[in-house]
Order: C-alpha cells, then sequence, then structure tokens
C-alpha cells in the first residue's frame, strides 16, 4: 500500500491530474489508501491563502475574478471550495461553484469542492489533509474557501498562511464581531462591493478600528464582479511570503490539534449515533449517562 501511495504521489508532483484527483477522493473518504498518502507526503512550502467572510460578501465572485489575474501570469491556481452541509442528510447546501465557472477549464487552475461534514466553523480535518495533498502537486498558490458562517470561522487561521477576510458595505454590525474574533486572525481585510452607499464610510471606520488595535493590516476596496481592484489584491499575493518561526508552529500546532480531535473520534458516526440514541431514548432520558460509553470506549 505503501508503495502504491508513493507511486500516486510522484504522478501528482508531476502534474497529473487525474492522479491529483484520485488521491483527493481517497482521502476525503477515508478509502483504503488514505492513511499510507498522507503518511508520504512531503511539506512542501506552497502558500495557503484562506478567504472567509459571513454569507453574501462575494467570496466565490471574487476568487473567480482574482484567479483569472493570477493565472493570467502564469501561476498555477489550486482552490478548495468548502461548502456546507445539511446536519440531517450531509449533503451540500449550497454548492455555488457556478461562480467560478470561467476558471473550470483554464489550464492552470484546479477546483475541488468539499463538504464541511458539520465542523461548526467550515472546517473539517478532511480540509487539512486535502490541502496537504494538494501541496504535492507544486501548485504556486492554494486558496481554501470557507462557507462563511461568522465568528466560528477564526478556524481558518489554523490552516492558512495569509487569511483574507471578505466584508461589503452593509457589515456595520459586523464591526462587533470583528472586535471579538476576526481581527485575531485577519492579515488582510476586503471590502467587497465598493460601489455600493456608505462603502467609503465602512472602510474608513475599519482602517479606524485597526489602528486603535495597533495592528497592521490592509484594507482593499474592490467591486469583485467588474474587477475593480482585483489587480492591487493580486499584487498582495503575489508579493506574500509564507511565515516562519513561531507563526509557522502556532499553524502546525493548530492543524495538529484538529488531526488528532479528529483520529480519536473516527469510530464515532453521526449518523449511527443517532440510531443508537433513537433506540435508547426514553422519557426519563439522560445524555450523560448515554455518552460515557462512548468516553470509556
Amino acid at each position: 500500500m505503501l508503495d502504491k501511495a508513493k507511486k500516486l504521489l510522484v504522478s501528482i508532483s508531476s502534474g497529473d491530474v487525474k492522479s491529483l484527483a484520485r488521491a483527493l477522493t481517497i482521502v476525503e473518504n477515508d478509502l483504503a489508501g488514505a492513511d499510507a498518502i498522507l503518511k508520504s507526503l512531503h511539506p512542501h512550502q506552497t502558500p495557503v491563502i484562506g478567504v472567509t467572510g459571513p454569507p453574501g460578501a462575494g467570496k466565490s465572485t471574487l476568487l473567480n475574478s482574482l484567479i483569472g489575474n493570477l493565472a493570467q501570469k502564469g501561476k498555477r491556481i489550486a482552490i478548495l471550495a468548502v461548502d456546507p452541509t445539511s446536519p440531517f442528510s450531509f449533503g451540500s447546501l449550497l454548492g455555488d461553484r457556478i461562480r467560478m465557472k470561467d476558471q473550470f477549464n483554464h489550464p492552470n487552475v484546479f477546483i475541488r469542492s468539499l463538504a464541511t461534514r458539520g465542523a461548526l466553523g467550515g472546517l473539517s480535518s478532511k480540509t487539512i489533509e486535502m490541502t496537504d495533498v494538494l501541496k504535492a502537486a507544486h501548485f504556486d498558490f492554494i486558496f481554501v474557501e470557507t462557507v462563511g458562517v461568522g465568528q466560528s470561522e477564526v478556524e481558518i487561521a489554523g490552516l492558512a498562511d495569509l487569511t483574507m477576510v471578505v466584508l461589503v458595505p452593509e457589515s456595520g454590525d459586523e464591526i462587533q464581531h470583528i472586535k471579538s474574533g476576526l481581527m485575531e486572525i485577519a492579515d488582510v481585510f476586503i471590502v467587497n462591493k465598493s460601489d455600493r452607499p456608505d462603502a467609503q464610510l465602512f472602510t474608513i471606520s475599519l482602517q479606524k478600528l485597526i489602528r486603535e488595535k495597533h495592528q497592521q493590516i490592509k484594507v482593499f476596496n474592490t467591486i469583485a464582479d467588474k474587477g475593480i481592484g482585483v489587480i492591487e489584491l493580486a499584487n498582495e499575493i503575489l508579493a506574500f511570503k509564507p511565515h516562519d518561526g513561531l507563526k509557522k508552529i502556532e499553524l502546525l500546532t493548530q492543524k495538529a490539534w484538529q488531526l488528532i480531535q479528529n483520529y480519536r473520534m473516527r469510530d464515532i458516526k453521526k449518523n449511527k449515533l443517532q440510531q443508537k440514541i433513537t433506540e435508547a431514548y426514553h422519557p426519563h432520558f439522560n445524555i450523560y449517562q448515554f455518552i460515557e460509553t462512548f468516553m470509556r470506549s
């Protein structure tokens, strides 16, 4: 199994897209050979760009324009687009990759969707594992677009070298959320749809907040569907250098924490857990007594 994994990774390293897609499927679904693939990976310093923010901010449209700009410059780009899933059927709720339709057939662009699998912050351990597989393909940049579920999006900071938070002028109330969470993880703020009313006022308020926090976070104004402001953002990404030292250790620690949590929970499937609860349920059902069995195991 280990030899097969190494051969597959050699093919991926040489640019074989079919091998990359097959490896991602194996890892995503925990098929035979998944562990061998992951343990055979050699680390590559491909920058991982996290794109997060509230729903409706235009993240996919912005990515479509941004990736097009970078691809025209000859850069090879991978996108891992994380879709939310139903807590009941575990199926994808959005499937909004249609907004990146312009890039699907571009030879320098590889797009893969991934369900959150119930992860509250829009990230699951599979996001981490599949991102590391993408690094084996020697892309110039890997973008991870999260589902945008609010404050819990701080999880992206444990995966991305550069975290971009996309907001819109109507996000005035989001300033409170920024104070309590997103400000801690953002490397770049993007005010998208900046042709809307109060866009300039919102940008000024955001910059003021950044100064009050004594932080150095750049703010970009974009109108993604018209390509305005995208060149400046692309240049910022091209100039980015991955973190080293303490920041890198913090990133690796967060990744290890999430992976260990997943491996310890690997034998507990939510649908089977629901079945067991259905069988055990009665009017005086005590959930703490119920989970004790799982705690011991």
